[in-house]
């Protein structure tokens, strides 16, 4: 894969998208995970000063996310500010009884977004996204939360790729060698929870979404049955996040 092809797409992407919308500030939520890391990279190059990051830890967050949130920024000179979000997500649960972790990831994330779009209006700025492509597909994200945006540079790039480029963009290790983590309740993991890592998803979402392999011919080529299955059923399932709100077609 050539990195610096790459990069210049998306560099080029994101100058051209704010500009045609009028604008030439962006914000970026950074978590101290890898998608926002390289995102943030990116914009820095393109807006320099003219673009925000925004750290929105919960009470559930862990003190390496800040941490490395904090090394990346200082590494880039990337501005930022910290809004906690555990206020606003207690606020809410103090008054429910047994609230699932799920539940509480999901309102965290979309708390999240919330900060983020009010910064932009006070910014005049635009969101810019950070869901990777196997994210994406997956639809391994809370809809209104972390896969809201006005722009995405990302959203074409494995995860299992990502980890390359961002080496590349010069991303630190204490990001780039942790476990993938959206980070939303003490220990959770994004390979544990989806039962195989990224690289083994990813190489077999590329032969049946990219190359159209049919499912039949991946099985009798020796692919596990039940990753193809799963895969399958949940780029089925989770296709809507990735679309507008479908409205009924009334007529008059």
């Amino acid at each position: 894969m050539n990195f610096e092809n790459l990069k210049q797409q998306m560099i080029r992407f994101l100058k051209n998208e704010v500009e045609s919308i009028g604008l030439q500030k962006v914000v970026v939520g950074i978590s101290g995970g890898l998608d926002s890391a390289i995102v943030s990279v990116l914009c820095k190059e393109v807006f320099g000063d003219k673009m925000l990051g925004v750290f929105m830890p919960s009470h559930l967050s862990s003190d390496a996310s800040i941490d490395d949130a904090k090394e990346l920024c200082e590494k880039f000179n990337i501005k930022y500010e910290i809004v906690p979000i555990a206020p606003m997500v207690k606020g809410y649960f103090d008054n429910i009884d047994n609230p699932t972790p799920l539940r509480v990831g999901n309102f965290s994330a979309r708390m999240r977004m919330a900060v983020l779009y009010d910064i932009s209006a006070r910014e005049n700025a635009l969101v810019v996204g950070t869901s990777n492509r196997s994210e994406i597909l997956l639809g391994y994200g809370t809809l209104y939360g972390d896969t809201a945006c006005a722009i995405n540079p990302i959203g074409q790039l494995y995860k299992s790729d990502a980890f390359e480029f961002a080496k590349y963009l010069g991303v630190p290790d204490s990001i780039i060698n942790k476990k993938p983590s959206a980070d939303l309740w003490e220990g959770q993991s994004d390979e544990e929870e989806l039962g195989y890592s990224y690289k083994t998803m990813d190489d077999v979402l590329k032969q049946l979404i990219d190359q159209n392999i049919p499912k039949e011919k991946l099985i009798n080529d020796g692919v596990e049955k039940e990753l193809v299955e799963m895969l399958e059923y949940r780029v089925k399932a989770n296709g809507f996040k990735g679309r507008l709100p479908k409205i009924a077609n009334i007529k008059f």
